[in-house]
């Protein structure tokens, strides 16, 4: 797979879990911390797998307009991404992350709204990153 790069950027952590990350240019920058449920602190910081919920949500949303605009379906202004990311051991041994996608689609009616989904989940960077690694549930609310 080739793909014609048209933005980059560069994010460094430091610490790991319990520690802070952030771009290049300083646009972002978060502190981290590990989830009680995962052996940590539970601090104040965010952890990676909130990053992932964050970006994937988002990403997606963009893919719903690139799919609205293919199938000329109007994406409305109201549309939300909720995305809840897991992670855990693998029976394979290592951990694994799984991925859940609630999509909210105000005013579209059910049979739009999932052909809209589906096409979305073919564009959207994360979903075409996770497909055949990462078990992501899609459902339309």
């Amino acid at each position: 797979m080739t793909v014609d790069v048209k933005y980059r950027t560069t994010a460094s952590a430091t610490g790991g879990r319990d520690g802070s990350a952030g771009t290049e240019d300083g646009n972002f920058q978060v502190q981290l911390s590990t989830p009680k449920e995962l052996g940590g602190a539970g601090g104040p910081g965010a952890n990676p797998e909130q990053l992932f919920a964050a970006g994937y949500s988002a990403c997606f949303i963009g893919a719903l307009k690139v799919a609205g605009g293919q199938l000329k379906l109007k994406v409305p202004a109201e549309t939300t991404v909720t995305a809840q990311v897991g992670i855990g051991p693998r029976s394979e041994g290592g951990f694994g992350i799984t991925a859940d996608l609630k999509v909210s689609l105000p005013g579209l009616d059910r049979a739009d709204a999932e052909r809209l989904v589906e096409a979305a989940h073919q564009i959207c960077p994360y979903s075409n990153a996770t497909r055949g690694n990462v078990d992501v549930g899609l459902t339309v609310a």
